[in-house]
C-alpha cells in the first residue's frame, strides 16, 4: 500500500507515514502514541494551572489517573450507541478498542461527571476544578487530533483550498469516500488519489486558539465556571463547522442529522446563556452593593 500524504497547495509531500510500527513482533498503532502523549501533555498542563492560581496540582494527577480511564469508556460507548449497525451482530467488538472507534464528546460528557464525583468526595469547588482541568482537556484534544492524520480519517470532501490533503484511495475506509470525491479522483504514476479537506488539522489549529484564549482569560474570569463555560462554547462553535465537512459523521437514527453538531450547538447555546446570564447577576450585585454604601 502506497503510505504518502501529501499537501499539494502547500507543497508538502510526505512519502512514507505509516499507521503502526512492529517491536518484537507486537504492532503498536502511532495512533494509540499520540493519544498517550496527548494524556501525558494534558495533565501537565492541568498540574501547571493548578499552580499558577494557587491550587494542588497532584488534585488534578489524581483526577486524570480516573478521568482518563472512565472518559475512554465514554468515548467508546458514544461511538457504539451511535454506530449500533456496526456491533449489533457480534457483541464482542465493542470490547475491541484496537480496531478504532472512539467519541470524543462521549469522552467530554464522561470527563465532566467524573470531575463533578470527584470533586465532590475531595470536597473541592466542581467549576473551579473544572475551569482548570478544561484547560489540559482542550490541549489534550490538539494533540490528539494529530492521531487521525496517522490513520486517514476523520476528514472532509473534496477540495482544493490551500490545505487540501491528498491521501491514496486504498489507504481509507470505503465508507468515507463521496461521490464528490469520485468525481475528482487523480490517478498519479498508476495510483488513485482523493484529495480532501484535513478536518483533523482545522480542529486542531481551532482548539489551539481557543486554547490560547483560556489561558490569557483564565486570570480575568469573573466567576467561577467561566473558563469551563468559554471552552463549552469556544470548542462547540469550531466543532459544529468542522462537523458538518466530515464524511464519518455519527447520525441520529431516522433524522440522519450528525449528532456530535447537533451537541455541539446545544451547548454553544447554554455557554452562552449560562455566561450572560452569570454576569447579569454579577452586575446587579455590584451595584447593590454600592446602593448600601
Amino acid at each position: 500500500m502506497i503510505d504518502a500524504i501529501s499537501f499539494p497547495n502547500l507543497g508538502i509531500t510526505l512519502n512514507h507515514v505509516g499507521k503502526s510500527f512492529q517491536i518484537f513482533g507486537f504492532e503498536i498503532a502511532f495512533y494509540g502514541i499520540i493519544i498517550g502523549i496527548a494524556m501525558v501533555c494534558g495533565v501537565a498542563l492541568a498540574m501547571e494551572v493548578a499552580r499558577r492560581t494557587k491550587q494542588d496540582p497532584e488534585f488534578y494527577f489524581d483526577l486524570a489517573m480516573i478521568a482518563i480511564f472512565t472518559s475512554l469508556i465514554g468515548a467508546r460507548i458514544y461511538y457504539v450507541v451511535f454506530s449500533w449497525d456496526l456491533y449489533k451482530g457480534n457483541l464482542w467488538e465493542i470490547l475491541d478498542f484496537r480496531s478504532g472507534g472512539l467519541a470524543i464528546y462521549g469522552g467530554i460528557i464522561a470527563g465532566v461527571l467524573t470531575a463533578y464525583l470527584v470533586a465532590k468526595w475531595k470536597k473541592k469547588r466542581f467549576f473551579l476544578v473544572a475551569d482548570t482541568a478544561c484547560t489540559g482537556l482542550i490541549l489534550g484534544q490538539i494533540i490528539g487530533r494529530w492521531g487521525n492524520f496517522f490513520n486517514r480519517e476523520a476528514f472532509g470532501d473534496y477540495t482544493n483550498n490551500l490545505l487540501a490533503m491528498r491521501l491514496p484511495i486504498d489507504a481509507v475506509r470505503g465508507g468515507e469516500v463521496t461521490q464528490n470525491m469520485m468525481d475528482h479522483l487523480m490517478t498519479i504514476e498508476g495510483v488513485n488519489y482523493i484529495q480532501v479537506h484535513p478536518t483533523f488539522l482545522y480542529e486542531s489549529l481551532w482548539n489551539l486558539g481557543v486554547l490560547i484564549f483560556l489561558l490569557w482569560y483564565t486570570k480575568r474570569k469573573k466567576f467561577e465556571g467561566e473558563v469551563f463555560w468559554l471552552y463549552l462554547m469556544g470548542y462547540g462553535l469550531g466543532r459544529m463547522w468542522i462537523e458538518g465537512l466530515r464524511t464519518d459523521q455519527l447520525l441520529f437514527p431516522v433524522l440522519g442529522f450528525p449528532v456530535s453538531q447537533a451537541l455541539a450547538g446545544f451547548l454553544v447555546l447554554v455557554s452562552l446563556t449560562i455566561i450572560v446570564w452569570k454576569r447579569i447577576q454579577l452586575r446587579k450585585q455590584k451595584r447593590a452593593g454600592s446602593t448600601n454604601e
